[in-house]
């Protein structure tokens, strides 16, 4: 097996980190590699936000609803979709302007970032270092626009945080490939797929633990009772509409 394999394979979420900072030539490879994903019509629409300020970190912590390695980690990297960088290169060169002021170019936007981001989190594991995606920037886009100082077309994605590890937990348990993997067209489940192939997950030693903590009598429990509550989402969902109708999208 070749090491882009074995990287993709190993990976684990890192939260915990050294306080060794990560060398400008680390970081210039991550970069890099961030910047060489497929990208649509070659546009490239995503920026890229480095903070390395412990300052800042501290200040964005209540953003990330002050998760340990949003303050811990020694970098931050902020993925946005990005319409603005491409809109002033047309407006310079007497091209449409508002071609892309909709939700379907915010899409294109949002794919390339995705594909940034995963390159961006391989290179780093690739390094010997860790990573772990910080979903919140999506709940709190608000805050990061006013916060990073983002124009109109652009809009905050995610954030991961990057360190040397000082901890190596267990693989995340992921569902078996019959899961997630069709085979020239969908394949809808019933209710004795599912049951199949969430068995393992159901009685996997961090489940059980999870359903004693939160006394209640299964994880799909727990994801929509504890973890992503429909008001919370409801709540964030107009927070990003707002956004996108302020960032130009909508």
């Amino acid at each position: 097996m070749n090491e882009t394999l074995k990287t993709l394979l190993q990976h684990r979420t890192i939260r915990k980190y050294s306080d060794q900072p990560i060398s400008d030539q680390d970081l210039e490879l991550i970069l890099k590699a961030a910047s060489s994903g497929s990208t649509m019509g070659g546009m490239q629409l995503y920026s890229i936000i480095v903070t390395r300020d412990k300052e800042k970190m501290k200040e964005m912590a209540p953003f990330h609803f002050n998760q340990p390695m949003a303050t811990q980690s020694p970098l931050i990297l902020t993925f946005c979709a990005d319409f603005n960088r491409f809109n002033k290169y047309c407006s310079f060169r007497d091209a449409d302007t508002t071609a892309y002021n909709n939700v379907q170019a915010y899409h294109w936007a949002i794919m390339d970032a995705m594909i940034a981001t995963q390159n961006a989190c391989v290179a780093a594991e690739s390094l010997g270092l860790g990573i772990c995606w910080l979903g919140t920037v999506i709940y709190n886009a608000d805050k990061f626009v006013d916060y990073l100082k983002l124009p109109a077309g652009v809009v905050p994605l995610v954030s991961i945080t990057v360190g040397h590890p000082v901890e190596k937990p267990e693989p995340p348990y992921k569902l078996p490939l019959e899961a997630v993997v069709h085979y020239e067209e969908y394949q809808d489940y019933n209710e004795q797929s599912i049951n199949r192939l969430y068995k393992e997950v159901e009685s996997h030693p961090q489940t059980l633990q999870l359903l004693e903590e939160n006394q209640l009598p299964n994880l799909a429990r727990i994801i929509t009772e504890k973890r992503y509550k429909k008001e919370d989402n409801l709540y964030f969902t107009t927070v990003i509409n707002q956004v996108l109708k302020k960032q130009g999208f909508l």
